[in-house]
Order: C-alpha cells, then sequence, then structure tokens
C-alpha cells in the first residue's frame, strides 16, 4: 500500500513538473507555474523520505540529518534569491545550476561506493561481473556530466561577476578532445578493473571531467555565457535523470529528462536568435577579449547629443514611443522609473511599447523578469518579430542601456562579430534616443555604428537619475 502510495505521489510530481513547465510558457502564469512545481517537489520529497523502502524492506531514517539538510538549504535558498540583485541573477542561476550538477555527481560516487562495500569481501572479482553495462554506463553518465556542469557553471558564475576572466590558448579545442577522451579511457579502465582497484580509475573519472568543465568554458566569450549557462542546465537535468535511473526515482527522472530536454532546446532558440550555430558559439569566444573589440572598431564619425528638455519635448509629442530595455537598465536598477515614464506618457495620450530582444541581458528572459518586478503589463512587452513590423511606424524610440541587439552592423557589416544575428530594426523609427553612460562597446566588445547614424541622439548618463529628471521635465510642460 506504502509503495503504491509512493507511486501515487512521484504521478503527482511528475505532472506538476509538466504543468509547471507549461505555464511557465507564459509571463501571466509563470509565477504561479513556479509555485505548482514546487508543490509537487514538495509531495516528491516527503513521500520518498517517508515512503521509501529499499530492496531489503528498509526505511529511511536519520531524519535529524534529511531535515537539517533540508532546513540549512532552504534558508540559504531563500535568503540568497531575497537579496540577489536582478543584475546578479544570471549568476546566481549558474550557481545554483552548478550545485545541482554536483548532487548528481554525488549520487552516482554515493552509488558507486555501495556497489563496493557490498562487494570488498571479493577485492579479485572484476567489476564488470558485478554490474550490468547499462547500470554502470548510467553512473558514470550520472558522475561525469554531473561534474562537468558543476565546474562549469562555477567558471560561468565566476565569469559573470568578473571574478573569472576569459582564458584561452593555442590548441585548447584539441588539449580539451585530449582530456575528454582520457574521461572515457577511465570510465573503460574502472569497467573492466577488479574490485579491489577500482578506486583510481573512477577518481580519474572525476578528476579529468573536473578539468574538462573548467577548460570548456574557460575559453567562451562573455556575450555567449548566457547560452553556455542554458546547455549546462540542460547537462545538469541529464545527470539528474541518471540518478532517477539509478534510484528507481520516476519524479527524479521526470524531473531531469524535462530540464534536460527545455534546456537543450532554450540553446538551439537562442543559437538560432543569434544566427550561429552551437559549435561557433562554443569555439567562437565571441565577445571574449580584444579580438571582438578589434574587429568591430573603426571609426564612425561624432555623436549627437540630446539634452533631457529636448527629449521630453520630442517624447511628450509623439503618437507612438517604442522602449528598449537592455543590461544597462538592469544594472541601474531602474525599471520602476521606466514604468512611470511609461503612465506619464500614456496620460498625455502616447502610445508606449516595449521591445524585447531574446537574448537582451545577461540570460533568456532578463529583461521580461526585470519589467515584470515593476508590474509593466505584459502585453505591453513585444517580441523581437512584432516590434520591427511596428518600428518604422513609430515615433521615437528610447533605447536604455542595450547595445549589440540594436546594432545595424549585424546586417550590414560582414566583418562584423555579429554579422548574421537578427537584431532590432530601431533605425527605422523617426528618432532613436540612445541612453548609455559613455561610449564604451557593448557586452560583445564591438562598436555599435547606430549611435553614428543621423536618426540617432545621445542621451548619457545613468539610466535611473537620466529617466528621472526626464519624468520631471515631461511633468513641467
Amino acid at each position: 500500500m506504502e509503495l503504491n502510495i509512493l507511486t501515487l505521489c512521484y504521478l503527482i510530481a511528475s505532472v506538476t513538473f509538466i504543468l509547471g513547465l507549461k505555464m511557465l510558457s507564459n509571463p501571466a502564469t509563470a509565477r504561479n507555474g513556479n509555485l505548482v512545481a514546487a508543490t509537487g517537489m514538495t509531495i516528491a520529497i516527503l513521500g520518498t523520505i517517508f515512503l521509501y523502502t529499499d530492496s531489503d524492506g528498509h526505511k529511511l531514517h536519520n531524519y535529524g540529518w534529511i531535515f537539517g539538510g533540508i532546513l540549512i538549504g532552504a534558508v540559504t535558498g531563500t535568503y540568497a534569491a531575497k537579496k540577489v540583485k536582478m543584475t546578479a541573477m544570471p549568476e546566481m542561476v549558474s550557481l545554483f545550476n552548478g550545485m545541482g550538477g554536483a548532487c548528481a555527481a554525488l549520487i552516482s560516487a554515493a552509488e558507486f561506493y555501495h556497489i563496493y562495500r557490498n562487494h570488498q569481501g571479493s577485492p579479485d572479482t572484476p567489476f564488470h561481473e558485478l554490474v550490468p553495462v547499462g547500470f554502470y554506463i548510467t553512473i558514470v553518465a550520472g558522475a561525469i556530466i554531473g561534474t562537468i556542469s558543476y565546474t562549469g557553471s562555477i567558471i560561468a558564475w565566476g565569469k559573470l561577476n568578473g571574478r573569472v576572466k576569459d582564458f584561452s590558448f593555442k590548441g585548447q579545442h584539441i588539449v580539451n578532445m585530449i582530456v575528454l577522451a582520457l574521461v572515457l579511457v577511465s570510465a573503460v579502465l574502472a569497467y573492466r578493473s577488479d574490485i579491489g582497484n577500482i578506486y583510481l580509475p573512477f577518481i580519474l573519472i572525476g578528476f579529468f571531467a573536473f578539468i574538462y568543465g573548467i577548460l570548456f568554458v574557460m575559453p567562451i566569450g562573455g556575450a555567449d555565457m548566457p547560452v553556455v549557462i542554458s546547455l549546462l542546465n540542460s547537462f545538469t537535468g541529464v545527470a539528474a535523470a541518471c540518478g532517477g535511473f539509478l534510484y528507481d526515482n520516476k519524479a527524479m527522472l521526470t524531473g531531469g529528462i524535462l530540464v534536460g530536454a527545455a534546456g537543450t532546446l532554450l540553446t538551439i532558440l537562442m543559437c538560432k536568435a543569434m544566427n550561429r550555430s552551437l559549435t561557433n558559439v562554443l569555439i567562437g569566444s565571441f565577445g571574449g577579449g580584444h579580438k571582438a573589440a578589434a574587429a568591430g572598431a573603426k571609426q564612425q564619425g561624432s555623436v549627437r547629443e540630446i539634452t533631457l528638455s529636448d527629449t521630453a519635448v520630442v517624447m511628450a509629442y509623439a503618437n507612438k514611443v517604442f522602449i528598449v530595455p537592455g543590461y544597462g537598465l538592469a544594472v541601474a536598477q531602474a525599471q520602476h522609473a521606466c514604468h512611470e515614464l511609461e503612465k506619464l506618457l500614456e496620460g498625455k495620450g502616447v502610445e508606449v511599447k516595449y521591445a524585447i530582444h531574446p537574448v537582451a541581458g545577461r540570460m533568456p528572459g532578463h529583461m521580461n523578469v526585470l519589467l515584470a518586478e515593476a508590474d509593466v503589463p505584459y502585453d505591453k512587452l513585444m517580441e523581437m518579430e512584432q516590434a520591427n513590423d511596428e518600428f518604422a511606424g513609430t515615433d521615437v524610440v528610447l533605447i536604455l542601456g542595450a547595445n549589440d541587439v540594436v546594432n545595424p552592423a549585424a546586417k550590414t557589416d560582414p566583418s562584423s562579430p555579429i554579422y548574421g544575428m537578427p537584431v532590432l530594426d530601431v533605425e527605422l523609427a523617426r528618432n532613436v534616443i540612445v541612453n548609455k553612460r559613455s561610449m564604451k562597446p557593448g557586452y560583445a566588445g564591438i562598436e555599435n555604428e547606430l549611435f553614428f547614424r543621423p536618426k540617432t541622439s545621445m542621451l548619457f548618463g545613468d539610466a535611473k537619475k537620466v529617466l528621472q529628471d526626464l519624468i520631471a521635465e515631461i511633468k513641467n510642460l
């Protein structure tokens, strides 16, 4: 009866995972979708703790350790989520994803130790006679993929917060392939070893996978980190699914498969949005170091500045305004001031919409989450294709900290590193006003020729202060 109840718990959890993921696809239902999936996970965890029995009929014990760990994790996670700034959200996602990879790797290590402990009385017995090849592949896959996800995510976290710099050397990709080959060779040696001699090859599996995770992410350019984080997220999902196979845990298996599939699809969609292949992302070092900057650095001419009072007049008497949010808006924590400007303009009869590029910010959906925090209505957020159809009939486009996603070089300059990447066609509007702190290149490290176009005016300053001053100017008109 208990087994049936546990199976029912796993079934409920699996259904809530699927429903929650479906609800996450719509900003209006995303928050509730998160709660639905979390409820299902809670049911699965409690069901496992109180109802699970192993093949010998033993239940889980040491409840103090179990709930102590849950309490520490819950408090730490809640505190981190409450305190994290919106600009640091991508690195927190990367860090948490790395923890998931580490957990999956530890599950495989624990299962390996369990097998070793049960058969250490016969040290000369070949390991492959004790464990079916399919079961062993599941153990090793979880260990390898989980370790790579962990170390890769930690390096990505460090690169996003500036603690780790891009690093590459000639022939690094060949070295990466050699290290990966050593991981696989160690896995084969472990399976062919006697149970008494298996520790060293299994440790080598983890060691080489650890090194590969570092080398795999280190050379990837900063502008490609959102894609890499998405890919590493899919790795963690696959590693978790391996743990589900090992323990015959349906909820863990379903959750891992969903995360792996969703991460893979998101990676593909992001590569499509950038008009680049995944291979190009992984070996292109786009946005890393000074190469990209040198490729995009050209003498464009002079820029035209605009005053706050002129900006206020242009926007207040426009019929239609598009706001293009970018990382600069997130850095300044200016989303609430932006929403206030939107409401002020609408009170004067101006139609205001937001143009959202799929890879704006530091992670997929970064701008959507940022604006949702300020209670911007979801129906005002236009995807790139929708916005591009409307720019020609727009009086003013106000760009707040966005750079690479509005760079016309993606369409006009074959020598540019971003050539072929779909961008927002803001130059079609009658007036383009760009708010930036300075003329420094964007995240990809290349110059933006939009700034030198005749229709473009530059409004320098911190986004939050500029918006607050702009609101005051419009109110005084």
